[in-house]
């Protein structure tokens, strides 16, 4: 009987790749805020700095199963990222929801909701 190792160097380099990428893919469509954040190799204190809070505060929200939007936005902002809200529905293509908690309290748009803007209307 072989092992995985050797069934893993009977594949050609190609097809590897191709699996890599697909166990990736899957891996990053199922996780937590927490294993996002250290994926991007950021601390919990590094995410509070940017977002002007503890981190106790981060690690709190970390654990919570319901965010208001806003939150979980300015927390994937803080990461550097952009949060996209995708609706989907049997057999409809997904549709990207916009407009939703699309402006902070101050009404300002940040260089992240700028860039959206731009790319929505154009």
């Amino acid at each position: 009987m072989k092992t995985l190792d050797q069934k893993i160097k009977e594949v050609s380099p190609a097809r590897r790749k191709k699996i890599e990428d697909r166990a990736a893919q899957l891996l990053a469509e199922e996780m937590s805020l927490r294993e996002l954040r250290r994926a991007h190799k950021l601390t919990q204190e590094r995410i509070a700095e940017t977002l002007g809070i503890g981190q106790d505060q981060v690690s709190r929200l970390e654990q919570r199963s319901d965010l208001l939007i806003s939150t979980l936005r300015s927390y994937v902002e803080a990461m550097g990222g952009r949060l996209t809200l995708v609706a989907e529905f049997p057999d409809h293509k997904p549709v990207v929801l916009s407009g939703i908690a699309a402006l902070g309290a101050d009404s300002t748009p940040t260089p992240a909701r700028a860039r959206h803007a731009e790319v929505s209307a154009g």
